[in-house]
């Protein structure tokens, strides 16, 4: 498995000014040249630790869920990462080792390593290793539904769960799927998509879902509501809902992102 992880640092002076960072009505795109060490955050409860900020509920941005790419160094801690009691999150791991405590038990995370963390539950994590380590964390505050019960926290890897090739496509589109979809406790999916050489979404898929699309490997010509963009692995997409969506990977090697979109819910109008 391949998984881009960005490094930070800054282009030398000599560098030209224009990129692809687009900000727009139906979409943002982020490309992984704008993934620089002057626009990383600092959290509060984490040691030795910087993060770019992806997306987060703002306007013209998400409106439900916050994504984050987490780089702790070594020796670099967090004794409580999610202060908010009814925030759900999920953890995947694309550099270095990451110790997760969940629940008193132990785990080491390596490139793959995938953590659904259920809404008010104990972790905290860690870097016990002499290198940084990196992981998307994507929150989202969970929405309960009378009758259905809050799902569990679990961890697992990528390299463990076989993808689901889409329904007659040869196996040219397939999607790795952590949890279960038609399991309506879920009401958010952090998947991972991969599309060989020569795949495609053959639609313009417009749904109510919101998308954030990080690129893990490979590259493609990407259908963002009206403008066909190309994308590399380490660029992130943005689609807000009802955005039109399309894709043609390229080669030489699979075109892979690790998507979130928000399910199982009815529109909430009161």
């Amino acid at each position: 498995m391949s998984y881009y992880t960005p490094r930070g640092g800054l282009p030398p002076q000599t560098a030209l000014l224009t990129d692809r960072a687009v900000v727009k009505q139906a979409y943002t795109f982020i490309p992984k040249g704008a993934l620089r060490d002057i626009v990383t955050s600092s959290l509060p409860g984490f040691t030795n630790t910087r993060s770019w900020i992806l997306a987060r509920p703002v306007a013209g941005s998400a409106t439900t869920f916050a994504q984050l790419i987490v780089e702790i160094g070594p020796g670099g801690a967090a004794e409580a990462p999610e202060r908010e009691t009814s925030v759900e999150g999920v953890v995947f791991v694309t550099a270095g080792v990451l110790a997760l405590t969940l629940d008193g038990e132990r785990h080491a995370l390596e490139a793959g390593g995938y953590a659904f963390l259920a809404p008010g539950v104990d972790w905290s994590l860690a870097n016990e290793h002499g290198e940084p380590t990196t992981f998307h964390w994507i929150r989202k505050a969970y929405e309960p539904v009378d009758g259905i019960p809050v799902p569990a926290s679990f961890v697992t890897r990528e390299q463990d769960i076989e993808p689901r090739a889409m329904p007659d496509t040869d196996g040219a589109w397939a999607a790795t799927r952590f949890v279960d979809p038609d399991d309506l406790a879920h009401d958010m999916h952090v998947n991972i998509v991969t599309f060989q050489p020569g795949g495609s979404i053959p639609f313009a898929e417009t749904h109510v879902m919101e998308h954030g699309l990080y690129v893990l490997q490979g590259k493609a010509v990407y259908r963002l509501n009206e403008d066909w963009v190309e994308c590399e692995a380490g660029d992130y997409m943005l689609l807000r809902a009802f955005c039109p969506q399309a894709c043609y990977a390229g080669g030489p090697e699979p075109f892979r992102y690790l998507l979130y979109k928000d399910v199982n819910r009815q529109i909430r109008l009161t």
